[in-house]
């Protein structure tokens, strides 16, 4: 089977080369693991894109499978990734495969188990004989699924171990925040607090958890408090790799679609249920990435335009002239001097209707466009209104 085979090993990106670096290291390393080609691709922020990695194998493999660098599965896991291996699958003459992100798993548990000891011997502190609370802290999505996968590795840390408890808590996007959760265990009045940056890099987020840390010990001198490491390039991390490169080549990948935002419509979130929106979001997404030039020291700025327009030129769509629709919507764009920009997607589903156009944030579609309406869609964007004829439906 493995004849032909190679790896891309799907990482974020990072505007901190030491962060894309790790990738390009679990990369070389899952290599030798395997016995396989395993390139690094990231899906924003650093070179090379996924796509890219996929085309620098493609010329040598018959199977590419693409395993997400993910600790969870929130958008870029669900949207982002698929999107880019379904418009490889069109361009590259390989089966491609789509794996499942690190997720929960008995080796990661252990990694933290063993990351949470260290401390505890730079504090002088040990669990069996001392009161020791341990909080897991972790990016923070906006996806609940995501979140609540923390939880779960938290209390699975828990179980068999003798601390005297282990919490969630996020470094942004959702609650509870790190500094609220240190300030909650803290009323408990613990010997010692390890607290774990649930991160693969040692990258800005990581820092901020090392800073919140430390101005935690700071305020609460009865409290003992120590931060460890990332997960880094552990070698437990590739035993979760090749699990999850060998689910992909036995059909085995599954996602929680029961509690998926995406999948299913939930209390908060009703917006985003639905396959279009995902795929939508992860092209507009993905534009907001597209210049990867202007680097600073947030960790995610976005270089979003004011509109995205996305043109399917899959088979059906092809047929009817979908490429010169999207090149003349460019010209026209250009011409009216409008903040957006213009890409091409895979299939929209609307097949029969096309060509079909989909503008977003407006969640506008557009179906059965010619060249000939090109201008008029690039000035509805520049005037912020819709050409009713054209509209196929709204989102």
């Amino acid at each position: 089977m493995l004849d032909g085979e190679a790896v891309v090993l799907a990482g974020h990106g990072s505007r901190r080369e030491k962060s894309n670096e790790q990738v390009r290291t679990l990369a070389a390393n899952l290599e030798g693991r395997l016995g396989l080609p395993v390139d690094a691709g990231f899906i924003e922020l650093a070179d090379p894109t996924i796509a890219e990695a996929v085309g620098s194998l493609a010329p040598t493999a018959t199977d590419v499978t693409v395993i997400p660098l993910s600790l969870f599965a929130a958008s870029h896991v669900k949207a982002d990734v698929p999107l880019v291996v379904n418009e490889a699958r069109t361009e590259y003459d390989v089966s491609l495969h789509n794996g499942r992100h690190l997720g929960v798993h008995p080796a990661i548990v252990e990694l933290l188990d063993d990351r949470a000891a260290a401390v505890e011997d730079e504090l002088g502190v040990a669990r069996e004989d001392d009161d020791v609370i341990v909080v897991v802290c972790a990016r923070g999505s906006s996806d609940p699924d995501s979140n609540a996968d923390v939880h779960k590795l938290a209390r699975l840390l828990y179980e068999g171990r003798e601390f005297a408890g282990v919490e969630a808590s996020f470094i942004g996007v959702t609650e509870p925040l790190l500094d609220e959760t240190l300030h909650t265990v803290a009323k408990r009045r613990p010997d010692a607090v390890v607290v774990l940056p649930y991160m693969l890099g040692d990258g800005v987020l990581t820092e901020r958890i090392r800073e919140g840390a430390a101005e935690f010990d700071a305020d609460y001198p009865y409290v003992d408090a120590g931060c460890g490491e990332p997960l880094g390039t552990d070698d437990r991390l590739l035993e979760v790799l090749a699990d999850r490169f060998e689910e992909a080549r036995a059909g085995d990948v599954s996602m929680s679609c029961d509690t998926c935002k995406y999948k299913v419509e939930m209390d908060g979130f009703e917006g985003d249920s639905g396959g279009a929106r995902a795929m939508l979001r992860a092209m507009t997404h993905r534009a907001a990435h597209a210049d990867r030039s202007q680097v600073d020291d947030e960790p995610h700025v976005h270089d979003a335009p004011e509109k995205h327009v996305s043109v399917c030129t899959n088979r059906t769509c092809a047929s009817d002239g979908a490429a010169t629709v999207l090149e003349r919507l460019r010209q026209a764009v250009r011409e009216c001097g409008v903040d957006a920009r213009i890409t091409r997607s895979s299939c929209l589903g609307q097949c029969g209707d096309g060509p079909n156009v989909a503008v977003y944030p407006d969640g506008v579609w557009y179906g059965e466009v010619s060249p000939d309406d090109a201008d008029r869609i690039a000035s509805s964007l520049d005037r912020d209104r819709i050409v009713s004829q054209l509209v196929s439906q709204t989102l």
